[in-house]
């Protein structure tokens, strides 16, 4: 079990700038000012999952933690969030969170879809908790409203930035999937409510075809050196 500390050493920087931290139980005294993800491995832990882009991009590092005498659990991206004097910290590399299996081919894109995979969403209490909790500032309680109205589309604007980091499931009261149903939806906007691009059907006519096979196994036959060559060097089109 962690020393028992006194309330100035868990709410305070000391003199040297270090403050107490917990992880999954056991004190650490570590540089302030630093991220969970940074504090964890200056006090000794190697990520070798749950670390991802360390960017705030991918979700991996979602951290469940509370702070000083608060009772209530709060929730970050590691990669992203501060350290706070007295922090105790416990990560979640993946939040299991049920996923249906559906055939695309055979979905339709309508309300009764959404909930014959997803039935729970019609528990939604509207408490936002999920919003609170979303890293992205989404608005997930708003797009689970749009999933029940059976709006596709809106589902698909409000939830494109979903990292899928399961914070938001990991709050909720009502034990909904809220990412797997922004998934279901995106999904079927883009396979019957978005207008095809033809470019796109185009290149992939092409790679059938085989124009490309002889580029690829040049690429496939590249050192690393000649690769980087070839990227640096390549033709693109301007923003």
């Amino acid at each position: 079990m962690a020393t028992e500390l006194k309330e100035k050493d868990v709410t305070e920087a000391g003199d040297d700038g270090m403050v107490s931290i917990f992880v999954m139980g056991k004190e650490y005294r570590v540089p302030d000012a630093l991220t969970i993800m940074k504090a964890t491995e200056y006090a000794g832990y190697r990520f070798i999952r749950g670390c991802g882009c360390r960017g705030g991009a991918c979700g991996a590092c979602a951290t469940v933690y509370r702070t000083g005498d608060d009772y209530r659990i709060k929730v970050g991206l590691a990669c992203q969030t501060l350290i706070e004097p007295g922090m105790h910290l416990t990560q979640i590399p993946f939040y299991p969170a049920n996923k249906a299996i559906y055939d695309l081919d055979l979905a339709e894109p309508t309300v009764e879809e959404v909930l014959k995979h997803y039935p729970e969403i019609a528990r939604c209490l509207c408490c936002e908790v999920c919003t609170r909790a979303c890293p992205q500032d989404l608005e997930v309680m708003y797009y689970i409203q749009a999933a029940l109205r059976g709006d596709v589309k809106e589902v698909s604007r409000l939830s494109f930035e979903c990292i899928m980091c399961g914070l938001c499931v990991s709050r909720c009261p009502a034990e909904l999937m809220h990412y797997n149903v922004a998934i279901l939806c995106r999904r079927l906007y883009a396979r019957y409510g978005m207008k095809r691009a033809e470019h796109v059907a185009e290149r992939v006519r092409e790679i059938e075809e085989g124009k490309y096979d002889s580029e690829l196994d040049e690429l496939v036959g590249m050192d690393e050196k000649d690769l980087v060559k070839a990227y640096e060097g390549r033709d693109f089109e301007e923003a």
